[in-house]
């Protein structure tokens, strides 16, 4: 029976159109053309498909070159830094004594490492930063808020905190022995003394920053002044107040150093800075080598370890780390 074209026109649609000007091949044409128009929208998920796969496949390589690079590189420079300090000593510039080579050093640090003098100096400092640190968080934290918030007290009191940060916190050290002795406390306090305003400052600078568009709807809302600080402004101000806490950190270890080195000198616990004053006390330069090594790698492990990666984080979540050089 021959097929009715009505029928075929309304069973395939587009049937009639390719099948032009030959019957003949308008049966054969017509079904692959309707087949066509009907698999188009499957090829176009499937290229969709290949192209998100390839999309993540680039973007997982290029996170991997990251990871890799944030290694090689520090490594491949601590590598050249390594060669020019023992080329410095082979070409005999200064006396051994004096600068010992990278192997003298290895071998006075595995020295302490065995008398488990590095391990007890290395806790007992960081037992000490830590706490320190933390105590300096707490303290300097709802300081810069209300320093951030309150106008005529941060004109009264920002300009003595900016030159309480660029005091040496050296200076602090006789202070703290006429006040507190060669106690634990002498070295606190100057810990303190070296991070609170530099948290303070980072967290003020972070309010500065946050958008007052904020303030605004918060207090259409409702918002008490201690919601708009706690979970308005602290919020929005993080990218500063963590850059105020890497300052801090560093500000602590140091003044922690100058501390131990001055006011400790292995009287109470033996740290980091009494592993240093002690091998300048014996002329050992292997041993003083080792402790400012020591120190550096400490500084570098927790820099690496906690605040890169919260950084990295914090910038990534607010969309800020594209076309970055993390």
């Amino acid at each position: 029976m021959p097929d009715n074209p009505t029928l075929e026109e309304d069973r395939l649609p587009g049937a009639h159109a390719v099948a032009g000007a030959s019957p003949g091949r308008g049966a054969s044409s017509a079904p692959e053309a309707a087949g066509a128009v009907v698999r188009r929208p499957e090829t176009q998920a499937d290229l969709a498909a290949i192209e998100a796969g390839l999309d993540r496949l680039q973007s997982g390589t290029a996170t991997r070159r990251r990871g890799l690079s944030r290694v090689l590189l520090p490594v491949a420079a601590v590598v050249v830094l390594v060669l020019a300090w023992q080329l410095y000593v082979t070409l005999g510039l200064k006396r051994r004594d004096l600068v010992p080579g990278p192997l003298d050093v290895l071998r006075s640090l595995g020295s302490l490492w065995a008398e488990g003098k590095a391990q007890e100096a290395v806790w007992t400092s960081l037992q000490r930063g830590l706490l320190g640190f933390a105590i300096s968080v707490v303290v300097a934290t709802p300081l810069g808020l209300i320093l951030g918030q309150v106008a005529p007290l941060r004109r009264a009191f920002g300009p003595l905190i900016s030159g309480l940060q660029v005091l040496p916190s050296v200076a602090w050290v006789p202070a703290a022995i006429i006040w507190f002795g060669l106690t634990e406390a002498t070295v606190y306090f100057v810990v303190l003394m070296g991070a609170i305003p530099s948290i303070v400052n980072g967290l003020i600078a972070g309010i500065d920053h946050v958008q007052p568009q904020y303030r605004a709807v918060a207090k259409v809302l409702g918002a008490s002044r201690t919601e708009l600080a706690l979970q308005v402004i602290l919020p929005a101000a993080l990218p500063g107040y963590l850059a105020g806490l890497k300052q801090g950190w560093a500000f602590s270890w140091r003044s922690l150093m100058a501390a131990e080195i001055i006011a400790v000198g292995g009287t109470l616990g033996f740290g980091l800075g009494s592993l240093l004053d002690q091998g300048r006390t014996l002329s050992d330069m292997g041993v003083v080598m080792s402790a400012i090594l020591t120190i550096l790698a400490v500084g570098i492990a927790i820099e690496l370890a906690v605040f890169s990666p919260l950084e990295r984080r914090l910038l990534a979540r607010r969309g800020l780390l594209a076309g970055g050089t993390r």
